[in-house]
């Protein structure tokens, strides 16, 4: 009986459309947190959350960078950004200046300490495979699925 009165609580059936645990939203969410939980361990002795890293992983391929270029690759919108790199830059592993071509244009650029970082963040995507305890391939294709997922919410 549900806190309702006399309401009967329905039925849950393998076949149910609103049962959680056919909820493609709470797979994603739960498996979200879990394996972002999974770096912390790997990035607090570099000094980073899962974001800043996220940050640091768009910088080591595309730097430099307009904030609003890297705000586009992580999709994170300026009031998110903003503060990750403000941190990162206080951690010294990053610069925002006005940009030469643009003025308006803030431009992030990594320093040496923040270049040398990626030395170290080298052994993270091993770390995590070994900590799931998956196969590559079954990764590879997780991840393949998600990015099909993503492609077809921004449609």
């Amino acid at each position: 009986m549900s806190d309702l009165g006399d309401i009967a609580d329905p039925p849950v059936t393998e076949n149910d459309p609103l049962s959680l645990e056919n909820q493609v939203c709470f797979a994603l969410a739960v498996a979200s947190r879990s394996v972002i939980g999974l770096y912390r361990p790997v990035l607090e002795p570099m000094g980073l959350t899962h974001p800043q890293y996220l940050v640091m992983l768009a910088l080591w391929e595309h730097a430099p960078l307009s904030v609003k270029e890297l705000g586009r690759l992580l999709r994170l919108e300026p009031a998110t950004l903003s503060p990750l790199l403000k941190r990162l830059e206080s951690a010294g592993f990053l610069e925002r200046a006005r940009a030469a071509a643009d003025e308006r244009s803030l431009a992030v650029t990594l320093t040496p300490e923040g270049r040398a970082l990626r030395a170290r963040a080298e052994a993270i995507p091993a770390a995590i495979v070994e900590r799931l305890g998956m196969d590559l391939s079954e990764l590879q294709d997780l991840h393949g699925a998600l990015t099909r997922v993503i492609a077809a919410v921004h449609r």
